[in-house]
């Protein structure tokens, strides 16, 4: 394996299982739903594409997301787990998370990730509302949300939730309540994401259809203002721009991602980054399996960034990060200075406090994340 000398050897891996009970409306992730007769052979295919490493990697961070990993039966699970940790051996210190599901996670389930060293829980709670929980589809309610976040809490060193706000008809009163309940439960790490209506998804068709309505731009904003105001409070750091976690507690395997570092990924529909190839595997689930377990390339998309596009997702990864960019840090990196890169914007969106720029460190102002999406295709345009 050749290396480029820009691009350290990843020291990250994730994988993708994208198997789902069903297919909520909002979702636009890489999943197929009702069939797990084809889980055995994503086992094998799994295995096969792992095998074409050749020889074991390393890793510090493990992420395991899906789809839902959890969904798959204890022996499924641990066959899977037996595979991973085959070709992507833990190092001293890791992190290792897996996405679960409340309906799916019991006891047994933690304890057999745990044995394999997952040490992480991301727990897809989404809201403890029963009626914001049905419209959003999901197949879980509140009584389900606490008996797994209890169960993963007995065994995991860290153990998240991820919650929605922005759902068609919540109000600001109702998005209060969900964040209460969630820190009554004491987790370690946030993650808070408004609700995105996405193309080719059926929230989508209904939202052209006029059978849901968007929450006005100003009570989104004033959610997620409230959502930085109640964890910050309960002493959690914000330090991404969806993300919250308590001291000792960030997602080292996202921060990865958002430093632009090198990563391997495996599954249907995962992307990785290496020696600045990002290759995508086909989201197609039977269009992968067929691919791999034939001994043919599963992957879709592929593209060798040139060393100045690397530089600007660097930039714009980073910008997420509430920390921000130190200057020096990104030359020594990237081999440009940021004012090289993207100096009329820069000065653009300092000027309308955006961003704060000290002459050392960029980072984004609390106006800056709430409009963030914005800011990006500007930084990222050569």
């Amino acid at each position: 394996m050749t290396t480029n000398s820009r691009f350290a050897p990843p020291r990250a891996a994730y994988i993708h299982v994208p198997f789902c009970r069903h297919r909520c409306g909002y979702c636009n992730f890489t999943l197929i739903a009702g069939r797990d007769d084809l889980v055995d052979s994503y086992l094998q295919a799994i295995t096969r594409e792992l095998s074409w490493l050749e020889t074991p990697r390393e890793v510090d961070t493990l992420f395991i997301g899906g789809g839902t990993p959890t969904h798959l039966t204890c022996e499924q699970l641990q066959q899977l787990c037996a595979t991973i940790t085959e070709w992507f051996p833990l190092a001293d210190g890791h992190e290792a998370s897996v996405e679960a599901n409340p309906l799916d996670l019991t006891i047994e389930k933690v304890d057999l990730l745990a044995s394999y060293g997952l040490n992480r829980i991301s727990l897809g709670a989404q809201s403890f509302s029963a009626s914001k929980l049905a419209l959003l589809e999901r197949d879980h309610r509140r009584e389900q949300i606490v008996s797994a976040f209890e169960a993963a809490r007995e065994t995991m060193q860290s153990v998240s939730l991820d919650l929605i706000f922005g759902v068609p008809d919540e109000t600001l009163d109702n998005w209060e309540i969900d964040l209460k309940l969630a820190l009554g439960l004491s987790p370690d790490h946030v993650s808070t994401y408004g609700l995105m209506f996405e193309r080719g998804t059926s929230f989508w068709s209904r939202l052209m259809k006029e059978d849901l309505t968007q929450v006005a731009e100003e009570v989104e904003r004033q959610m997620y203002l409230a959502a930085i105001h109640r964890l910050t409070q309960a002493d959690f750091e914000q330090y991404e721009v969806s993300n919250f976690a308590r001291p000792g507690h960030r997602c080292r395997h996202n921060e990865v991602y958002w430093a632009g570092e090198t990563y391997f990924a495996a599954g249907p529909g995962a992307a990785r980054y290496i020696d600045g190839r990002r290759e995508t595997n086909h989201r197609s689930t039977t269009t992968y399996l067929n691919r791999v377990l034939a001994n043919q390339s599963p992957v879709a998309e592929s593209e060798t960034l040139d060393a100045e596009d690397s530089a600007r997702e660097r930039l714009v990864f980073g910008l997420r990060r509430l920390e921000g960019v130190d200057r020096g840090g990104f030359a020594t990196a990237t081999g440009f200075e940021i004012d090289q890169l993207v100096g009329k914007p820069l000065s653009k969106f300092a000027h309308a406090k955006l961003l704060e720029d000290d002459g050392s460190r960029i980072r984004m102002t609390q106006e800056g994340l709430l409009v963030s999406d914005s800011i990006w295709p500007e930084f990222l345009r050569r």
